[in-house]
């Protein structure tokens, strides 16, 4: 058998005539409840529809264990927060970063050429300071 265009329109008419033939009563009933109800009934537990929120919480804070004295010591960050006393010591010490001294021989310079004396200059090693992380060094520069 083989569908003509008519028989498809009539078939999907039919499907959508019965999709609204549906009673909203029946999908969606209305209750007695308000929502501020259904609210408390889902937060505190007062109803018989299961387990709520806060039962639940409860029930996990029972089954927590407390820490053991070696799982207070990796939780344990003090040494990296920040105190009168940590303010005063350096957590994060300096990297040493050398000067270096360099001498300019006498030379000619500029467009005129205008005799420049030698002389010396000092700049650091390095571009930027560089920090060395807590325990990383130890002795003072």
């Amino acid at each position: 058998m083989s569908l003509n265009w008519t028989s498809v329109g009539i078939l999907s008419a039919l499907l959508l005539a019965g999709g609204c033939a549906t009673n909203p009563e029946e999908l969606l009933p209305h209750g007695d409840a308000t929502m501020l109800d259904i609210w408390n009934q889902q937060t505190t537990g007062r109803g018989d529809n299961g387990p709520s929120i806060r039962r639940l919480l409860d029930a996990r804070q029972m089954l927590r264990r407390p820490l053991e004295p070696t799982d207070q010591l990796m939780m344990n960050q003090s040494s990296y927060t920040r105190t009168a006393q940590t303010e005063i010591y350096r957590q994060f010490h300096r990297l040493p970063n050398p000067d270096l001294v360099m001498y300019v021989f006498p030379h000619l310079a500029g467009s005129d050429p205008v005799p420049v004396p030698g002389y010396s200059t000092v700049f650091p090693l390095y571009q930027s300071v560089q920090y060395a992380l807590p325990g990383e060094r130890v002795e003072d520069y």
